[in-house]
């Protein structure tokens, strides 16, 4: 009798199990509504909406979204949790985005449950290294407290480390950094970030940092199209808007300021149009009586010729100075078309004021 009551409850185990497997096979679930739950769909617009160009950095986005997302399905299908690498490495030029992308990776990680509060804390050498022997590990404790549950981006990590110098406690902050990277990924993410090169020295003499790190993305430079796209975009979203010959101007501001050393891409684009905006509110009040809609929003050359960078590119483009009493015809269309409100009026005026400006004598 107690054998036959054994073997009922082995047959009834086993079917037990039989049937939650059977469940779980014939389970189905909506992947577009997972994907709406998660709002995976609505990060991942406002990661293309955010970044122009960038398509290697979205598709690694994306492809790490995907790993993530499936670790989630497969967890509501009864199958073993798997808790991928989620440290990361963020390469390239200032002003290439890696922030932004670092702000939504936190957003994504949050909805798909890894991270609990989904903040984004930027750190960089001086916020966790101390100059004095005893200060560094507080400083850095605090920093890791305060990011605790989302992203914590160190900027320039590689000065972190500077083995040539005794005296220095960045060790400290990167001893510190492992342990929390190990005994705390499950609540908290780090994205190392800097210039590739020096990025790459740094991994080299961080073995155990290397290893952690699971995901490596290069952030390439913004292309002279896609910048000025970006500049567009920041005029647009100001309610300014360029001429067309104020965008051939700019175009050509490009092509000297990439040229110049500390050029930061969507930074210095940033800037750019910042400076613009402010000569356009300085001409406007000196120049008109009367305020109009159109004197408000446009974006003139002269507004990014007076820049000074302008004047230390003379002698490498075609540019002249000119006043108005001494031009022909085709010099007088040139300058009306870059800026009109410099040539006077009245046909019975002997007196013509003079003004100078810096012009190209072709924008061909």
């Amino acid at each position: 009798m107690t054998k036959k009551i054994k073997n009922f409850k082995n047959t009834f185990a086993n079917y037990s199990e039989w049937l939650v497997l059977n469940l779980e096979i014939s389970k189905k679930i909506n992947i577009e509504e997972l994907k709406k739950n998660y709002k995976i769909t609505e990060s991942l617009r406002k990661l293309d909406e955010d970044l122009i160009g960038l398509d290697s950095v979205k598709k690694r986005i994306t492809e790490i979204t995907a790993i993530l997302f499936m670790d989630k399905v497969r967890q509501d299908f009864g199958l073993s949790k798997y808790y991928p690498g989620l440290h990361m490495s963020f390469t390239g030029s200032p002003g290439t985005g890696k922030s932004t992308v670092a702000s939504r990776m936190s957003e994504l990680l949050q909805n798909l449950g890894y991270l609990s509060r989904g903040h984004l804390v930027v750190a960089s050498r001086d916020d966790l290294v101390a100059q004095f022997v005893g200060q560094t590990a507080p400083k850095t404790k605090d920093v890791l407290e305060k990011s605790m549950g989302g992203v914590l981006l160190i900027d320039e990590a590689y000065y972190l480390y500077k083995p040539n110098n005794e005296k220095d406690y960045g060790g400290e902050a990167i001893e510190m950094l492992l342990q929390v990277m190990e005994n705390k990924r499950t609540d908290l993410v780090l994205i190392f970030a800097g210039y590739s090169e020096p990025m790459k020295i740094f991994y080299r003499s961080n073995p155990g940092l290397s290893s952690r790190v699971a995901h490596h993305i290069d952030f390439p430079d913004y292309t002279r199209e896609e910048l000025l796209t970006i500049a567009k975009k920041l005029f647009e979203e100001r309610q300014y808007k360029m001429s067309f010959y104020a965008e051939e101007v700019f175009v050509k501001y490009l092509d000297l300021r990439r040229q110049l050393p500390l050029f930061a891409n969507a930074r210095s684009i940033k800037n750019i149009v910042n400076r613009a905006c402010f000569r356009l509110a300085s001409r406007v009040m000196c120049e008109v009586n009367v305020f109009t809609y159109k004197s408000l929003i446009d974006i003139k050359p002269n507004d990014l010729i007076l820049s000074t960078l302008f004047l230390k590119g003379l002698k490498t483009l075609p540019m002249t100075k000119v006043g108005t009493t001494t031009l022909d015809l085709t010099e007088t269309e040139i300058f009306e078309i870059l800026d009109n409100r410099y040539l006077s009026k009245a046909s019975n005026d002997q007196e013509r004021k003079v003004y100078s400006l810096f012009i190209w004598k072709n924008f061909n």
